[in-house]
């Protein structure tokens, strides 16, 4: 599962945290005691809250092909985003 934590407030130029998990309930469990990944716990020291804003399915693969587009901002609902519709060559789909 590829998921995406909103922070409720920027960290420097860090607004979310994109991850992928085979275990979700466990790993937002790990961000919750600031335990994982390094960003999750500097935010928490600096008293920033976070969300958990999308989830989609997808292997580790599908992550690093998401981090290096950049943007997260723009796979977040939580930032008023609103994903197109998942297009069939070139038309939309119901």
């Amino acid at each position: 599962m590829v998921y995406l934590l909103h922070f409720d407030q920027p960290y420097k130029h860090a607004k979310h945290y994109l991850g992928w998990a085979s275990d979700l309930d466990a790993r937002v469990a790990e961000h919750g005691h600031a335990h994982g990944a390094r960003l999750i716990s500097v935010i928490a020291e600096h008293g920033i809250t976070w969300r958990l804003a999308r989830t989609r399915p997808g292997t580790r693969h599908r992550e690093r092909q998401l981090k290096r587009q950049g943007g997260k901002s723009r796979l977040c609902p939580l930032c008023g985003i609103t994903p197109c519709p998942a297009t069939v060559r070139g038309r939309s789909t119901p």
